[in-house]
């Protein structure tokens, strides 16, 4: 008769295809009949935390929720700081976990409910007659959410027979949020106003819109409009014009696009939280510049918007194009229409759209254009940024991206385009985490099958993950491409606290070789010293995947290069 773990195994791969963790004592029973009695897929990791990080970079880069799997006690435990990333980055995925027994705590167990708590998550625990009823509410709660939970199966269960697995339903999705009552209609009424009559306007979409597959609508609203877009870092490709489009806001942005939204009289942001970041810590927009808001939040989430509208960026980008057609008369904030003005010959309908020159005067190909940097800096190393420009031009076009954290982020999102928000993920950044790149991979690898994927990673958060470099490897093959900014430290430390005086040992790293690593797993390792070095990615990528080995570019950079993004940091902290 099928056990608790198997009514688990077989209801979660109903819904989930794909599930990556570390093999224990607590989630065997569980891994065995997933193995045995369903076809979802497993990919070990080598550690713990590649299990979440693998689920959560699934989930970002192909929309499917993935699950991890883990022990109990120091199993658990070390899945804490991705499932943090995961809540704060809201990433629905579920972590199977082993648990203390139901007669109460060993020694070596400890309260993993607070502990999931603490970071935010939430515990579902099964019993021997509800686990596969508890399996699908689990999958509920985070894809209603947008959230990690975490599935717990108590040790003393775990093998216990529970009968015939039920038919469980399907978990629910929630629709999307429309837009309701007098107030919503009238805001929509002013937005829509306020974009007529604007004369330089700018609109700003973030994942929430790329989620909300408002990527079709919000081009023909800045068609509509004539206005000028970008995205956030993690929006990036959700636009179809990209003529008219400045590329990334913020810390990320070039300089000329940041000077441009800064004469933006009227804003409408789509789907993006305005962290402090992507407001360039409070200076991307212009004072007097009128910024509305358009997401699923209950509220506005920054200062500067004067106008908000909770809702799904499609339906209220639609719902913006339908007003800002000729026919449409406006509302007032009552929802009672308003007549338009009589066309007396001498000027359009107040209702019709005339298109700004703005966009069209503008170069915006130049404004978007970075600093390409020197071959190499002062002190002999490699200029990242010329580094990052070589290596873009030789990149797969078929690429998906995957960052760590660290001070290296801002050369892949400066120098490397990709094509849409699914195809560049910055795992870590939302927790403020180094040290979960190489699990990126495997995650991203399994969710993108024919696309090349592509680290982006620093030498602290590579030693950190280490681990799962082999994990990497594995699972990508030649599919796979990692590049390490090897500047033998902690770069954002130094750069930050450095300057302050602070003693700069402990910021440092003993040069590592990573190149070696790679060979040590498998990998082709090249150390990169010159542009003249990165021929070799040039080469790899000609090749077909099949036949290329996992290529590891370990570039020796310049640790005086400061990235601008950083450069902002230091001025607010300083």
């Amino acid at each position: 008769m099928p056990s608790v773990s198997a009514h688990v195994a077989i209801t979660l791969a109903q819904h989930i295809d794909h599930v990556f963790g570390v093999m224990g004592n607590g989630n065997a029973y569980f891994l065995d009949a997933l193995e045995r009695e369903t076809t979802a897929e497993f990919t070990a990791v080598r550690h713990e935390q590649g299990a979440v990080v693998a689920a959560d970079a699934h989930y970002r880069a192909s929309g499917r929720i993935a699950a991890g799997t883990a022990t109990y006690g120091a199993g658990f435990t070390n899945t804490l700081t991705a499932l943090a990333e995961s809540v704060q980055a809201r990433i629905p995925l579920v972590l199977v976990v082993g648990d203390e027994p139901t007669s109460g705590p060993r020694p070596w167990d400890v309260d993993q409910i607070a502990l999931a708590s603490a970071v935010g998550a939430r515990t579902y625990t099964v019993g021997r007659t509800d686990a596969a009823a508890t399996t699908v509410i689990a999958i509920e709660h985070a894809l209603t959410y947008r959230v990690p939970v975490v599935l717990a199966i108590p040790y003393d269960v775990a093998a216990v027979e529970a009968g015939p697995v039920p038919a469980a339903s399907s978990p629910r999705t929630p629709a999307a949020v429309a837009p309701k009552g007098g107030f919503a209609d009238g805001m929509l009424n002013d937005i829509a106003a306020a974009l007529r009559d604007a004369e330089r306007p700018f609109l700003l979409a973030g994942r929430g819109a790329w989620l909300a597959g408002a990527g079709e609508a919000l081009g023909a609203l800045a068609d509509a409009t004539g206005a000028l877009t970008a995205s956030t870092a993690l929006g990036r490709g959700v636009f179809p014009a990209a003529e008219y489009d400045l590329g990334v806001t913020g810390g990320f942005g070039a300089e000329g696009a940041m000077e441009l939204v800064r004469d933006a009289d009227v804003v409408v942001v789509f789907g993006a939280s305005l962290n402090q970041f992507t407001m360039r810590f409070g200076e991307l927009f212009a004072p007097g510049t009128r910024v509305f808001q358009v997401d699923v939040a209950p509220a506005a989430t920054h200062a500067h918007v004067g106008g908000y509208v909770r809702g799904d960026a499609r339906e209220v980008a639609e719902a913006l194009v339908e007003r800002l057609t000729p026919a449409h008369n406006f509302g007032s904030r009552d929802g009672n229409a308003v007549d338009a003005a009589p066309n007396d010959g001498a000027s359009p309908a107040a209702s019709e759209v005339v298109l700004r020159p703005w966009r069209e005067s503008v170069d915006v190909a130049a404004a978007r254009a970075y600093d390409g940097g020197d071959d190499l800096a002062p002190d002999g190393r490699l200029d990242p940024r010329s580094a990052a420009r070589r290596i873009a031009e030789f990149l797969p076009e078929d690429r998906v991206v995957v960052s760590d954290g660290g001070h290296f982020i801002g050369w892949a999102n400066m120098y490397w385009p990709v094509s849409s928000p699914d195809r560049m993920m910055m795992i870590g950044t939302a927790f403020q985490a180094i040290g979960q790149g190489w699990p990126s991979v495997v995650g991203a690898a399994r969710a993108r099958p024919e696309s090349t994927i592509v680290l982006t990673s620093g030498d602290g958060g590579g030693l950190m993950a280490i681990a799962d470099l082999e994990s990497a490897v594995r699972t990508a093959g030649g599919r796979g491409c990692a590049v390490v900014w090897n500047d033998a430290a902690y770069g954002a430390e130094v750069h930050l606290y450095g300057l302050k005086g602070l003693a700069e040992e402990p910021m440092r790293i003993p040069e590592v070789d990573f190149a070696a690593f790679a060979a040590a797993v498998g990998a082709e390792g090249v150390v990169v010293r010159t542009l003249e070095d990165l021929d070799r990615l040039r080469t790899w990528s000609a090749q077909p995947a099949a036949e290329r080995p996992f290529l590891l570019l370990d570039l020796r950079i310049s640790p005086t290069v400061i990235a601008p993004y950083q450069q902002e940091v230091i001025r607010v902290n300083s």
